[in-house]
Parts: C-alpha cells; sequence; structure tokens
C-alpha cells in the first residue's frame, strides 16, 4: 500500500458523512409511515415504549401480569427508548436513529482506511459502505444488527486510536484509550453480547506494535483491562438480572434457546420455532427455562456431536450465502409496499454488491500474500478457492477463505493496518458463533462495514502490508 496521508481529508469525512446520511434519511422518510416494526422489532418496539415511559424492561401479558424480562439484550430497546423518550414513540424515531448510527460506521471506516492509504481509495472504503445496499436498506429496520455493525465498527475505530498512541510511549495515555476501546465494546455488548470478544482482540490487535521484552505481558494486561471495562459497562444490567431474574445473566437469557435451535437433527441451520423437551414443559420462569433448554442442547451435543458438527455447513449457509434482510423485513412490514418483486430486487442488488466487495478483498489478500514462497502460494491457492465460490451458490466458503487466507499473513496481518484486521477478527468470530448456534442472513451483516472498508482499500495495495504499519494520527 501507499505511505498513509498526514491527516485524514476532513472534506472526504465530510462527503462520507453526507453520502451515508442522505441516502440512509432518504430511505427513512419513504419507509417511516409505510413499514410499521415486525419480527423481533414489534417486540423492541413495546419495550422501547415501556422504557420511555419508565417502566423498565418489562412486559406486559394480554391478561395484565407484568413480569420483568431479559429474553433479547437490552442495549437496542434501550437506545431506541432514550429516542422515544425524547422525540416520541415512534418507530420513525428509531429509523432516524439507525441512520445517524449507520452513517457513523461509514465515518468509522474512512477513518480507519485513511490511516493507512491514500485518500483516494480512503474515500472508496467509505463510501462503499456509505452507500452499501445491504445496510442503506435496512436502516428502516427495528432490528438490532445494524446498531450491533456501527458499534463493533467504532470499537475497531477506537482501536485504531489506541495504535496511535504507541508510539508515543505514554503509558496515561494509553490506559485512558484502552478505556475508551472497553466502554465502546461494551455498549456493543448490551446489543449483542457475543461482541465481548472483541475487547480483548481489538486490544490485542491494537498493541500488536508494541516493542520490548514484556511487550507481550503489557499487551495481555491492556487486553485484560479493556475486556474489564466492557463487563463494567454491563455490570449494572447484569445486577439486574441477578436480582429480578432469579438467576445472573451478563446481557440476556437467551442462549439456550438459540444452541438448542441449533442442536437439532432437522435443522436447515436456520431459525426454526423451537421444539419444547420434555423435561422443560414445566418450567415457566424465563431464565429457567432458557436454562433448560441449554442444558437439554448440551445433551444432544455430547451424545451426538457428529451429527452437530454436520449442521455447520447448513449453518454457515444460512449466515453467510445470502443476507437479504432489508427485503425480507420490508416485505415481512407492508407486503404491499415492498412486495415480492421488490424483495427480490433488493436481494439480487444487495448481494451482487456484496460478494463484489468480498471479491475485492479477496484479491486485496492475494496481492498482500506474505513474501515467503510458501505462504505465498497457499494464501494465492485459498483465495483463488474463495474466487471460485463467489460465483457457487454457497458464499460461504469464499468469506471462510477470506479468514484464512488473511491468516497466513501471520504478525504482518496484526501489525498491519488495523482495518483489515479488524474485519478478519469480526468476520471469523462472527463464523464460529454461528456454527454453534443457528444461521441468519442477518447475522452476517455486522461485518458488512469492515469488510466493505477492506475492500476499498484494495485500490492502494502493494505486496508488503506490513510498510502500512505505521500510523497517522487522526485529527478527529
Amino acid at each position: 500500500m501507499t505511505a498513509p496521508s498526514t491527516s485524514p481529508r476532513r472534506r472526504d469525512t465530510l462527503i462520507v458523512l453526507a453520502a451515508a446520511l442522505l441516502a440512509r434519511l432518504a430511505v427513512v422518510a419513504w419507509a417511516a409511515p409505510r413499514f410499521p416494526p415486525t419480527a423481533d422489532g414489534t417486540f423492541y418496539h413495546r419495550i422501547a415504549e415501556r422504557v420511555a415511559a419508565g417502566l423498565g424492561y418489562t412486559w406486559l401479558w394480554p391478561d395484565g401480569v407484568v413480569t420483568y424480562a431479559a429474553h433479547y439484550p437490552v442495549g437496542y430497546p434501550a437506545l431506541i427508548g432514550g429516542a422515544y423518550a425524547l422525540f416520541g414513540a415512534h418507530p420513525g424515531v428509531a429509523m432516524l436513529m439507525n441512520a445517524v448510527l449507520g452513517a457513523l460506521a461509514a465515518v468509522a471506516v474512512h477513518r480507519l482506511a485513511a490511516r493507512a492509504v491514500s485518500p483516494g481509495p480512503a474515500l472508496a472504503a467509505g463510501l462503499l459502505v456509505a452507500l452499501h445496499p445491504g445496510l442503506v436498506a435496512y436502516t428502516p429496520a427495528l432490528m438490532s444488527e445494524g446498531v450491533t455493525a456501527a458499534l463493533v465498527t467504532c470499537a475497531a475505530w477506537a482501536a485504531a486510536w489506541l495504535r496511535d498512541a504507541v508510539p508515543l510511549g505514554a503509558p496515561r495515555t494509553i490506559v485512558a484509550r484502552v478505556v475508551v476501546l472497553g466502554v465502546v465494546v461494551g455498549l456493543a455488548t448490551l446489543v449483542r453480547p457475543q461482541s465481548l470478544v472483541f475487547a480483548p482482540l481489538f486490544a490485542l490487535l491494537a498493541l500488536a506494535p508494541l516493542a520490548g521484552r514484556r511487550a507481550g505481558w503489557k499487551a495481555l494486561g491492556f487486553a485484560a483491562l479493556a475486556t474489564a471495562f466492557a463487563l463494567a459497562v454491563c455490570a449494572p444490567w447484569t445486577a439486574r438480572n441477578c436480582e429480578r431474574m432469579n438467576r445472573c445473566a451478563l446481557v440476556s437469557v437467551n442462549g439456550g434457546w438459540n444452541l438448542l435451535i441449533g442442536a437439532d437433527p432437522a435443522s436447515t441451520g436456520a431459525w426454526s420455532p423451537i421444539k419444547v423437551p420434555d423435561a422443560c414443559r414445566e418450567v415457566w420462569d424465563e431464565a429457567g427455562k432458557d436454562a433448560c433448554f441449554g442444558r437439554a442442547a448440551a445433551l444432544y451435543i455430547t451424545e451426538h456431536p457428529g451429527a452437530w458438527l454436520s449442521l455447520v455447513p447448513r449453518k454457515l449457509a444460512a449466515t453467510f450465502d445470502y443476507c437479504g434482510a432489508a427485503g425480507w423485513y420490508l416485505h415481512e412490514s407492508n407486503g404491499a409496499a415492498c412486495d415480492d418483486t421488490c424483495k427480490l430486487v433488493l436481494g439480487v442488488v444487495e448481494t451482487l454488491y456484496e460478494r463484489l466487495v468480498l471479491a475485492l478483498s479477496l484479491v486485496g489478500l492475494a496481492l498482500a500474500a506474505p513474501a515467503a514462497r510458501g505462504r505465498k502460494i497457499a494464501t494465492r491457492l485459498v483465495v483463488a478457492l474463495g474466487i471460485v465460490f463467489l460465483f457457487q451458490t454457497h458464499a460461504w466458503v469464499a468469506y471462510l477463505a477470506l479468514v484464512v487466507a488473511a491468516l497466513f499473513g501471520g504478525r504482518s496481518l496484526l501489525r498491519g493496518p488495523v482495518l483489515p484486521a479488524a474485519a478478519v477478527i469480526v468476520l471469523g468470530a462472527t463464523l464460529l458463533t454461528h456454527a454453534v448456534f443457528f444461521g441468519a442472513g442477518r447475522y452476517g451483516l455486522v461485518t458488512f462495514p469492515l469488510i466493505a472498508g477492506m475492500a476499498g482499500m484494495v485500490f492502494a495495495w502493494r505486496r508488503e502490508p506490513e510498510r502500512s504499519s505505521a500510523v497517522a494520527a487522526d485529527p478527529a
């Protein structure tokens, strides 16, 4: 890659912000009067209304009984609830919040890219996120995946900011930025609990350039500190769960449900109505039922490990072959305003875009293949395999190939620019998560901003990405 610019172009950042906001606001203006909440969005909207009214995360049952709840993570309905309290409980308010956070993700990607490449490719990276049809068209969805994607992308931005402090050698500055990283990951964890893993991983990535005999121990210490602050953000909610749900839970009590859905020999790999085990039929407590489902799933996995592992390709296919989240949600919400043709067109455009972005990212890895002959050959063979699968039904193999090819980079991946390494970390974690639980196209959406940014960087890639490990301070 070319040497990084001395400072990111503020003008280009404004271009990215304007493009991202205008695209999303246009969609919101069209969607707000037409598409009411649906699917999980119905639940989030109702909980947010109760939060805005000061009733907390509680559920009103048809018979008038009110119970404390924690089935879904609190983060997204709490964010919506805050917006409802300020501006009124209308789905359009939540859509506007989604638009702002989505635009922030595009800015974060531009800032990440601007640290490593010249202004042109950095602008391309930001615009690929700003105008991503899958992300833009999903803005009206009162669902948590878009917000998760934005927060995780901002956490990667915080990791790059942390890396900026490494050459300064100022412990207090490093600690302060580690805290910021932990807090951002903590917020993402409240929206999607598995995001917690990014606290230590992003901290280790940020501190990879540390030098000296004790560098490894320092990096591990700072990774532990980032994780501690992420947990501290969640701690009040965890304490609430311990008190109100009769069982401690970090964020939510649906892990057992999700594990059991993905531990069914008849599974397609995607979501399906849960089959309640006999042992759980008389368990009515929300947290207790989830724990019972978790035990049933663990029992199946230990007794049928081969059958459970055989479901992994189906789960990954459900997550990465085709997203289609925007068309699905809009069609589900109002089939008259977004009919079958609308759903199909959105799906085709989005799929073509995502596979093009993935192809560019794979090509970038091939161009940046390690100098060692063996690893270079291996990298390019894996990339070639991934590109072949881009033209097949099962694109999940290409996503897996992206992670494997990147890992051949070894230390150069970690010590190179933060953006591609963060993309690989988020993609790898998403692959592992949904190999264990179950898949859905919308779950892959969290990877879209960083992979799109990685694709934009390909226009500046050279053979030795480690030359770009020097970072430019971001004036923003």
